[in-house]
């Protein structure tokens, strides 16, 4: 009898005990059993760094360097890769303290252009072999070491932004999203933060320096850093800069391109030996005048439109026409108004040829029967692009077949939905950045044969931006005899340098670093 009580009591426990035991057993969400070891996802390794040690001499002293080539992962909110920037990064060895040593992040424009030309041109311990007046070498194209280059003064960063150089959006993700003003400032901002925080040089003295839309990239970029990140810079050098749009588009409606232009028409038409008379003695006192011309007269009667007076028209026309070499009958077919593009066919059209757009210096071949081409931008293409994937493999031992996209049309249509009918202005956003840390200090480099943006089109934007008067010599402007990208030009290469020391060293004094 007592052996059935047992049982019973048994099977009773078992009755009572064994459905909330099946409840805790029941699968959760995601179909795991509870007690089960938890399946994690393998997070994707970080693309391997080629990291190499040179040593080069600039300026008579020995420079030992870390040369470090490859991707840095930008992630979304749930770390998941969004994109994968290329980068070449040059840190002098040696240097124990980042309190002592500047950091500088630099950039191309484009948009759609790699980092090449002042990582191989300028700025970096390697450089493209070229004449001395910056032209093109037959092929097979040399780099040598840089005696100019800035590392002995600053570490360096080249970035590539998305869809240019090896860099690429991440599987799956549209790479549209990074092809436009915002987009861009905020995949190159997130780089930089990452970038600085994981090399631990916050402490450091920072700097960005940006060239063509590279400059528009460095303006959004400056106010950009310190709103999202508390990033400040203490300075900003921009390389053939465009910060006002509308003084570079020639539309309808809009006269200041062709009042902003005219300087470098002139500029161009005194080199090519189209001027005549005391014009074409000393270039200064040229562009003098023609900078008078343009904020009196020439300004005047653009702004009255076909209301001006026809006896006017022609002293103006006779005037344009002395400025650039044009014909006065050229000059009013024209109405007054002379298109870059127009400008640089008709000047030596008679000859069957092409001035440079980049560099108005240079001269191509026009009827080849391909419509307009840029023989300046041709002399440096072949030469940057091989130096570059040479020197990739071959020096910097770093691996990869995707095609690097020296400028690339990739990036089209690029978007400017934050300015949408109306035009992009980022001098606005450097002066707020400017007075928000007035300590920043702004350096802008010049060339007077650069039709692409022209001189006069930024003396015009900084002498707009209304800056305070405590802070407007914290914005400084030099001038080259040469084009766009005036490093190639030796003698230019060489004032840039010096230049650029004087910046760097005003800079740091101010800071206390020096």
């Amino acid at each position: 009898m007592k052996n059935i009580r047992y049982w019973i009591a048994l099977l009773a426990a078992l009755l009572v005990f064994t459905p909330a035991r099946a409840e805790e057993e029941k699968p959760d969400a995601k179909g795991e059993m509870p007690g089960a070891e938890k399946k994690t996802e393998p997070k994707e390794k970080e693309p391997v760094l080629s990291i190499t040690e040179h040593e080069v001499t600039i300026g008579g002293k020995l420079i030992k360097y870390r040369a470090t080539a490859g991707y840095l992962v930008l992630k979304d909110s749930k770390d998941k890769p969004r994109a994968n920037i290329f980068f070449t990064a040059y840190t002098k060895l040696g240097e124990t303290d980042p309190a002592k040593r500047p950091l500088t992040f630099s950039f191309n424009g484009g948009p759609g252009s790699s980092s090449v030309w002042l990582h191989l041109g300028a700025l970096g311990p390697k450089r493209v072999v070229m004449t001395d007046k910056g032209e093109s070498l037959p092929p097979p194209y040399k780099w040598v070491d840089n005696e100019y280059s800035w590392l002995d003064q600053t570490d360096l960063v080249f970035i590539d932004p998305v869809s240019t150089g090896y860099s690429r959006a991440a599987k799956d993700v549209d790479p549209k999203q990074f092809h436009g003003f915002t987009g861009d400032i905020e995949s190159v901002g997130e780089f930089i933060r990452l970038w600085t925080t994981r090399n631990q040089r916050w402490a450091s003295p920072k700097f960005l320096v940006g060239e063509s839309y590279g400059t528009t990239r460095a303006a959004g970029l400056s106010d950009y850093l310190q709103q999202k990140y508390d990033f400040y810079l203490n300075g900003i050098m921009l390389i053939s800069s465009i910060m006002n749009f509308q003084t570079a588009s020639f539309a309808p409606g809009n006269d200041l391109p062709y009042q902003l232009f005219l300087p470098t028409y002139t500029a161009a038409a005194w080199y090519h030996g189209k001027l005549k008379g005391d014009l074409a003695k000393d270039l200064p006192k040229t562009l003098a005048r023609v900078e008078e011309f343009v904020m009196k007269d020439y300004t005047l009667a653009l702004m009255q439109g076909a209301a001006l007076p026809e006896a006017e028209r022609q002293r103006i026309a006779q005037q344009l026409a002395a400025f650039t070499g044009l014909s006065v009958d050229y000059v009013l077919e024209q109405n007054l108004r002379i298109n870059i593009f127009r400008f640089v066919t008709e000047l030596r059209r008679s000859e069957h040829r092409t001035i440079g757009r980049l560099d108005s210096r240079m001269v191509g071949i026009s009827d080849n029967g391909d419509g307009f081409f840029d023989p300046s931008l041709e002399m440096i293409n072949g030469g940057y692009t091989t130096a570059l994937n040479d020197y990739m493999r071959r020096e910097l031992k770093y691996e990869n077949d995707l095609p690097y996209e020296i400028l690339t049309g990739a990036v089209r249509p690029w978007s400017y939905s934050n300015v949408e009918n109306e035009y992009l202005n980022v001098a606005e956003t450097l002066k707020n950045a400017m007075t928000k840390n007035p300590f920043l200090k702004v350096w802008i480099a010049n060339g007077h044969y650069d039709l692409a943006t022209p001189y006069f089109a930024t003396k015009y934007t900084v002498d707009h931006m209304g800056l305070d008067p405590t802070i407007r010599d914290h914005l400084t402007l030099t001038y080259y005899e040469a084009g766009h990208m005036m490093y190639i030009h030796k003698e230019s290469r060489e004032k840039l340098k010096a230049d650029y020391e004087a910046f760097l060293d005003t800079t740091l004094k101010s800071a206390g670093v020096r």
